[in-house]
Order: C-alpha cells, then sequence, then structure tokens
C-alpha cells in the first residue's frame, strides 16, 4: 500500500504499535552492543497501519524468512493480513551497517530480504528457526541464534552512538558533537547517511517525532501546545507541519491513538504499552512507538 493509497482510505491509519500485541525483550548482556531490543508482534485483524520512522534498522522473521527493514524518513503503510506474526531484532544505533556490510542510505525506505545482503547469515537463521512453529520457543531460538552470530561481530563505532545521543537530546547538541568528533559538516552528514540512512537533520526531526510520541504517553493530561514545547519543537504549527510530513497525520490523530481515545483502535489489543522486558517476562515502559512488520520493497 502506497501514501497515496492510505490517504485515498475512509479509514485513518492506526500507529502499527497501537495494533495487535505488540511486546519488546531486553538484549541479553551479549546482545546489548548489538542490539536495542528483540521484539513479536501480532496483528489480529486487517487493517490499514502506519509505520512512523524511528531511527532504526530492524531485522524480521516473517513465515520462516529474515527480512531486513532499513530506516525510514517517512511512514510506510504496508498490506497486513489477520494473523500475521512477526518477530524482530531492532539494531542499536551503528551495529545495522556493520553487520550487514552496507552503509544504511543504501536500503533507506525499503525492506529487503536477508540473503540479498548478508547470505551465510539468512542460511544460518532460516534453516535453523524454519521448524519452529511455537512462538515463544521461536523468539527464544532466534535471539540464541543471533548471539552466536555476535560472537564474530564488532561493535557499533562509538561515533555511532553519540550522533544518536546528539540527536536524540532535542538540545542542539550538533555543533558541540562536531567539536567533540573533530569533523566538519559534511563528514558528519556522511557518517550519518551511513550509521543511520539520512543527515543528522533528517534523524533530529524523527527523533523529535518520537520524543513527542513518548510524552504522549507519559502524561495523557498534557495538551499540545505544551507537549509541542516539551518534545522541541518551536511551536505548535510547527510541530503539526513536521508530524504531518513524517507520517500524513495529525498530532491531535496520534495524541488520541496513544493515550487510548481512538475508536478505531478498539478493534485490537492494546499490549503496546509495556515495553522492553525479559525473554521470561514484560515490563517497564518503552520510549519508541514503532513497530515494524514486512514490507515490501515494491511498496516504496
Amino acid at each position: 500500500m502506497t501514501v497515496s493509497t492510505a490517504m485515498q482510505s475512509d479509514i485513518r491509519p492506526l500507529l502499527a504499535k497501537t495494533a495487535g500485541r505488540y511486546r519488546e525483550y531486553a538484549p541479553s548482556s551479549a546482545l546489548a552492543p548489538h542490539f536495542r531490543c528483540l521484539w513479536s508482534h501480532e496483528l489480529l485483524t486487517a487493517g490499514p497501519l502506519a509505520i512512523v520512522p524511528d531511527g532504526y534498522c530492524d531485522l524480521l522473521l516473517v513465515d520462516g524468512r529474515i527480512y531486513v527493514a532499513g530506516p525510514d524518513r517517512t511512514a510506510a503503510f504496508p498490506p497486513i493480513a489477520p494473523g500475521m506474526h512477526v518477530l524482530g531484532a531492532r539494531f542499536a544505533p551503528g551495529a545495522g551497517a556493520n553487520w550487514l556490510t552496507v552503509p544504511l542510505s543504501e536500503i533507506t525506505g525499503l525492506s529487503i530480504p536477508l540473503r540479498d545482503l548478508a547470505p551465510e547469515k539468512a542460511v544460518f537463521l532460516e534453516s535453523r528457526l524454519s521448524d519452529c512453529v511455537d512462538g515463544a520457543a521461536a523468539r527464544s531460538l532466534f535471539a540464541s541464534l543471533l548471539t552466536e552470530l555476535a560472537r564474530d561481530e564488532r561493535e557499533a563505532e562509538p561515533e555511532a552512538r553519540l550522533i544518536f545521543a546528539a540527536a536524540d537530546s532535542g538540545a542542539g547538541r550538533i555543533r558541540d558533537l562536531q567539536q567533540r568528533l573533530d569533523i566538519g559538516e559534511r563528514q558528519l552528514r556522511r557518517r550519518a547517511h551511513h550509521h543511520f540512512g539520512y543527515g543528522i537533520k533528517t534523524l533530529e526531526r524523527v527523533r523529535r517525532l518520537q520524543r513527542f510520541m513518548a510524552l504522549c504517553r507519559a502524561d495523557k493530561s498534557l495538551p499540545l501546545a505544551v507537549l509541542a514545547l516539551e518534545a522541541g519543537f518551536s511551536d505548535q504549527a510547527h510541530m503539526t507541519r513536521e508530524i504531518a510530513d513524517l507520517t500524513t497525520l495529525t498530532p491531535a490523530a496520534m495524541h488520541n491513538q496513544l493515550i487510548g481515545n481512538c475508536p478505531a483502535a478498539d478493534r485490537f489489543v492494546q499490549d503496546a504499552r509495556n515495553g522492553p522486558a525479559s525473554l521470561a517476562q514484560n515490563n517497564g515502559q518503552t520510549d519508541d512507538h514503532n513497530a515494524r512488520p514486512y514490507r515490501s520493497h515494491l511498496d516504496r
């Protein structure tokens, strides 16, 4: 489904992470340098979903195949089948380019079979996961297999973590970052494209969107004007323009979905409010609101 198709629909798309049963699981100490979290998403009902950008790249297990979901500049609107179940592993900042051996700018906005990028890793994972039909067992095995692969992978460069942290802070720390890394503006842009798929300014916009979403969940009573300033927008009008550019949705529509006031969301089971947990349990809070079901590269 393309953006134009979604906009023509009479049904406003739901934020993906508010649809169905979505859970995040904290990585083990061995996986933590490489992955921010592992996650599972069971989609119970068909319907238009909006997968909004978050600055991350994911590995997805769908129907026994492993896909790479590259970073998004704007929301994706994938076709969703009822009963679809996805396991995912979200790369830590900077780790995706190392594992996949390609700059993330080459896969921005795409979902690609892992076999096309890292065939040996794909065969290793898919051959062992193909016969695992139980969801919990598949999740545990997926984590174990990634841990085995991680032994031969180098950790993300420290500069990637610094770039992400600066963009995520909302404090305008880019000039300080350039001084700390001793690089110019063009070099910083090139490195951001390599690690995250786009430049530092786009990454800042994406993370500002995520701050807005986290604030909506943290305090349901905050008015939009206050949310705009707290998230780092210059004013409410700036927030409205930027969120529309990134998601096609209005801040009010997103706010209603995130706090559970969207009538359409009643069709789904809302398990997305808890954040990363251990593989044995689910607790805590999450600061990201983007689940990533498989997106065909033809759709983008």
